[in-house]
């Protein structure tokens, strides 16, 4: 069974789904969209959503396991700065992050 999906790692809060399509989307207690309701997922205010989203974090998923390897797929990074997006630590990924900024300023000079 299709169903319409948020990635949570993609979705910056801007809102245009929730403006677009307050049927199916709202404002999660992190700031972010999520989906509010499944039933006729392929309206033309779903499809105007989707397509407004910036970050093309609204997808179609045909269940928990597809939700969860589209999300992965959708957010492969080299550390990309983005807290807790890797399963990192925050405190290691900060250090990596330093390391690497480091080494490149090194390269540089």
């Amino acid at each position: 069974m299709k169903k319409l999906f948020v990635n949570k790692e993609a979705c910056i809060g801007c809102g245009a789904c929730v403006a677009i399509d307050p049927e199916h989307f709202d404002f999660g207690d992190e700031g972010y969209s999520e989906v509010i309701s499944q039933e006729n997922i392929e309206s033309a205010n779903v499809q105007n959503a989707m397509s407004s989203c910036p970050t093309n974090a609204i997808s179609y998923a045909e269940g928990v396991e597809e939700e969860k390897e589209v999300q992965e797929e959708e957010h492969q990074c080299e550390h990309c700065e983005k807290k807790g997006c890797c399963n990192h630590d925050d405190e290691e990924l900060d250090e990596e992050i330093k390391n690497d900024f480091n080494s490149e300023a090194e390269s540089a000079a």
